[in-house]
């Protein structure tokens, strides 16, 4: 994380140097984010400050592909509209975009097993076929031998914490995942980090897609982890059936690539860890499910 201070009175400043026709509208910080702090803008409107040093790079990607995907997905996402430029005042671009309407579901959980479907027609419609400059994900959409290393040390990290969970079962659900075959058909289109902080709810159901700043060209496995990650218990077989294009194999992957977002969860969920201030403690609790619902269904 960077050291200088990003603040209501700097996004203001900024906004009204660079878009003053949005000027007037409200400004108030909303609490989440992890490589961008986020603000509201008016109603419809958010502002995104990148704060690591990857992000800048992440909002330049999403504003030069989201709003060609955008039109085509049947649920809200935070379409860029403006990009803020860098300055004497802050050294990195920064974008404005639409804001999408609902509660981030690493706080407010999805509870309907509507939500299948409706996850379900969001990613058919979000893979298809990329083209050939599309953007490639070094650790999304990869073949799983490539993530080994990273998924054992996830794993010691949270069976060293103390964690109650046999790590031999959740090994074998990755040993499982790395035994199915590789996909072998084009690359298409991923979000590459679907989870509870990056989708909105309304209603208990999804109502919103956030945060494409990991998209890239790959395997939709990773995207397909999204079955246990985030929908309740006892709505993946509903999700693959309306999905419809996964295979056995695909799924396979997908439950390993679960397995390992619910580490991920579990660690970035204690207090302070990975730099910032607090940590993340909704995500604990987030992936603490999640991976209850892979080894369930096992």
């Amino acid at each position: 994380m960077d050291s200088f201070e990003i603040d209501n009175d700097l996004v203001h400043s900024l906004v009204r140097e660079q878009h003053p026709d949005l000027a007037e509208l409200g400004l108030r910080e909303v609490p989440g984010g992890w490589d961008n702090q986020l603000w509201r803008l008016g109603g419809e409107l958010a502002v995104r400050m990148p704060r690591t040093q990857r992000a800048p790079a992440l909002l330049r990607k999403e504003h030069r592909w989201l709003p060609t995907l955008a039109p085509s997905l049947p649920l809200p996402v935070p379409t860029p509209m403006r990009i803020g430029e860098p300055s004497a005042r802050f050294p990195r671009p920064w974008t404005i975009a639409a804001w999408v309407h609902g509660e981030p579901a690493d706080r407010t959980p999805i509870s309907h097993d509507s939500a299948a479907d409706a996850l379900a027609d969001f990613l058919k419609a979000l893979h298809v076929k990329a083209p050939a400059d599309a953007p490639v994900g070094e650790d999304r959409g990869v073949p799983l031998k490539t993530l080994t290393d990273g998924f054992e040390k996830m794993l010691e990290e949270v069976v060293s914490g103390g964690a109650g969970v046999d790590p031999r079962n959740v090994r074998d659900v990755w040993n499982e995942a790395l035994a199915a075959p590789d996909r072998q058909d084009a690359p298409v289109w991923l979000h590459g980090d679907l989870h509870p902080a990056n989708v909105v709810v309304s209603n208990g159901t999804l109502s919103g897609v956030i945060d494409f700043g990991d998209m890239c060209a790959g395997d939709p496995a990773v995207d397909l982890a999204a079955a246990w990650v985030l929908l309740p218990a006892g709505a993946a077989s509903r999700f693959f059936d309306a999905y419809a294009h996964a295979d056995e194999a695909m799924i396979r992957r997908a439950r390993g690539l679960a397995a390992a977002k619910s580490l991920f969860l579990i660690l970035m969920g204690r207090a302070g860890d990975r730099g910032l201030p607090g940590g993340k403690p909704a995500w604990g609790p987030a992936g603490w499910a999640a991976l209850d619902r892979v080894l369930a269904s096992a």
